[in-house]
């Protein structure tokens, strides 16, 4: 792609094979009333591997981030969490979502919490972890980040790219399967966006399983190993970076990535 923004991205980095499926979605429909926002969505994401969700506003996007989440019900369809079905309405739904590690748009950091606080929560009120053995989990974690002097900070005296690399971190705590990246950069100052997708860059490297959506085409050009691109709740292209995004065929997705050309 002639695109600036797709050249100037972050550079591809290497990462273990990719391995056997941890996410499959499989048929999967969503109606709010008589709208239908998710019309037979299927596709799988393989153990290390990176899939980026693209597509326009009100193409589902979000909806089907939150289904896989267990946020929303899914009308019809299944999605298996390694050998789970997950929207099986029998499952432990809590037990479940701990498997999967989330981040939002919003940072959700609990304000009146210190940064080591908001990390560990899940681990010692959910989980039962003894504080000692989160907080030192946490602090590893807070270590790889360059964060961990700001473990005792409270969010408002971080920046937005520093209150989302902590969200990470706290979605990194249970060691998920999985892991879901919702617009993450959508609520950061454009100068805060490249110290987060790097964050994000470095845990493809380590072998994370990685859902996001995103609107960053560069890095998702660069970053991922499959492009899922939906079109009002259909998929619209399944395939590659260089297939999806380079060389697409469909004039839909030909006029869909040449309208960032123009931005």
């Amino acid at each position: 792609m002639a695109d600036e923004k797709l050249t100037q991205a972050t550079p591809t980095v290497e990462h273990p094979p990719i391995g056997d499926v941890v996410l499959r979605i499989d048929n999967v429909v969503k109606r709010f009333g008589d709208n239908t926002v998710l019309d037979h969505i299927s596709f799988d994401v393989h153990q290390h591997e990176t899939v980026a969700l693209l597509g326009a506003s009100g193409s589902g996007k979000s909806t089907l981030m939150k289904c896989v989440n267990l946020l929303e019900q899914v009308n019809d369809g299944q999605i298996w969490l390694g050998d789970t079905d997950i929207t099986d309405p029998r499952i432990n739904m809590d037990k479940q979502r701990s498997r999967i590690g989330v981040v939002f748009q919003q940072f959700n950091l609990f304000s009146h919490m210190t940064v080591l606080n908001n990390v560990t929560l899940a681990a010692r009120k959910v989980h039962k972890w003894p504080r000692e053995k989160a907080e030192e989990k946490a602090m590893g974690l807070l270590r790889r980040i360059g964060m961990d002097h700001k473990a005792k900070e409270y969010p408002d005296r971080l920046s937005g790219g520093q209150q989302q690399r902590v969200a990470i971190c706290r979605a990194l705590m249970m060691e998920p399967e999985l892991l879901l990246l919702d617009e993450i950069t959508s609520a950061l100052d454009p100068l805060l966006v490249g110290e987060v997708l790097e964050m994000v860059g470095e845990l493809k490297a380590q072998g994370a399983t990685i859902l996001m959506a995103t609107h960053e085409m560069g890095f998702a050009h660069d970053a991922a190993d499959r492009i899922v691109l939906l079109r009002r709740g259909h998929i619209a292209e399944n395939g590659s970076p260089y297939d999806v995004m380079d060389h697409p065929t469909d004039p839909e997705t030909q006029e869909f990535f040449a309208a960032y050309n123009r931005v």
